[in-house]
């Protein structure tokens, strides 16, 4: 089991403790509610330190990129980031990832803390064009720190200026003292907020910055069952969940970060095109519970006779609608909009019907 630089901290904070992707990590320190509610309206800062961070440099880079993402990363400018995803060769997904553009020739991978390993070892299998890369994953630590009062209190403590870093995009400036700390906006939560990346020497110093300077907004710690609640409030995908080696972006709804311009050939991109123009048979569609009840990971989708014709792969008790919110893989003919479905919840089944995402607007 791994730690993050900032474990000892957690514990201090009277967090609870379990284990995520092979880390020890809280998942929550006043109650996951409370944390939520934090975000949403005012400052709260997620230790993320288990993410992985994986350099790619060198005269092929951007062609090594193109190759193994589903993005287009050439219409990347210095300072953006993208979304995107690793095909697997099979038709499904490595992982999914953010792309970070900091110079010609000088990218960031940002991957998922389960995959670390996994990502590496398919990236090395993948790197026939020469790309120089270097897993950073160890040496560098990562806060969230998300909710409207985010900015006010984080620009306290740089003189970067924070309005000026857009949606998907960031600046490496000075920040509590500490040079070359990347400061971006990619966000998990719909709450706003920017992440923190420096190396780990520096965690206490920016974490006890962070805390003296946010007193005023009552910025507070918030653990991983905060960020899984607010991340499906917006309809974002998790991976392990509802996207993995076995489902395609075409068929998770991520068909806006799988392009198909003539010049960029990526891995299983003439399975996807397919898949586009012919259609699939399931897709990920958000769902809101009308009857009582919490839907959960697993959890069997059916139609009004039983039939099943889908699976829960995400659910939990939104805080905002104070209702049971969840996505899932279902058959086509049931995708459209509010459709009426039914989750079997310990053997009951509970009315449910199909809802665009995000599910609540912030």
């Amino acid at each position: 089991m791994i730690r993050t630089p900032f474990y000892e901290i957690h514990k201090q904070c009277n967090a609870k403790i379990v284990e995520f992707g092979g880390f020890e990590m809280p998942v929550e320190y006043t109650g996951i509610k409370d944390e939520h509610m934090t975000v949403r309206n005012g400052v709260g800062v997620f230790d993320v330190s288990h993410m992985g961070e994986i350099w790619v440099k060198g005269p092929n880079a951007l062609s090594f990129i193109q190759k193994v993402t589903s993005n287009d990363a050439s219409i990347l400018q210095t300072g953006q980031a993208q979304y995107s995803c690793f095909p697997n060769g099979k038709g499904g997904i490595v992982d999914d990832l953010l792309v970070y553009y900091f110079e010609p020739n000088k990218y960031m991978l940002v991957v998922n803390a389960s995959n670390i390993q996994k990502d590496w070892d398919w990236l090395v299998s993948q790197n026939d064009l020469g790309a120089e890369l270097e897993n950073a994953s160890s040496k560098i630590s990562q806060l969230a720190v998300q909710g409207p009062k985010a900015l006010k209190v984080l620009q306290k403590l740089t003189d970067t200026d924070l309005g000026s870093i857009k949606y998907y995009t960031f600046k490496v400036g000075r920040f509590a003292g500490i040079d070359d700390v990347i400061i971006s906006a990619t966000g998990y939560t719909g709450a706003g907020g920017f992440e923190l990346y420096f190396y780990n020497e520096s965690a206490r110093q920016i974490w006890e910055a962070l805390f003296e300077a946010g007193k005023e907004e009552e910025i507070k710690p918030i653990g991983l069952g905060a960020r899984d609640t607010l991340r499906l409030e917006m309809g974002y995908c998790l991976y392990g969940n509802d996207i993995d080696d076995t489902t395609s972006p075409i068929e998770a709804g991520l068909g806006w970060i799988t392009k198909f311009s003539d010049d960029k050939e990526f891995i299983d991109k003439d399975f996807f095109l397919r898949q586009k123009r012919e259609g699939v048979t399931r897709r990920l569609k958000g769902f809101e519970m009308i009857d009582r009840g919490i839907p959960r990971h697993g959890y069997e989708i059916v139609d009004s006779k039983g039939v099943v014709i889908g699976v829960v792969t995400s659910g939990t008790q939104s805080p905002v609608l104070d209702k049971g919110i969840g996505m899932g893989y279902i058959h086509k003919d049931f995708s459209y909009l509010d459709t009426e479905i039914f989750i079997l919840v310990r053997n009951k089944r509970l009315k449910a019907k199909i809802v665009n995402m995000p599910f609540i607007q912030v």
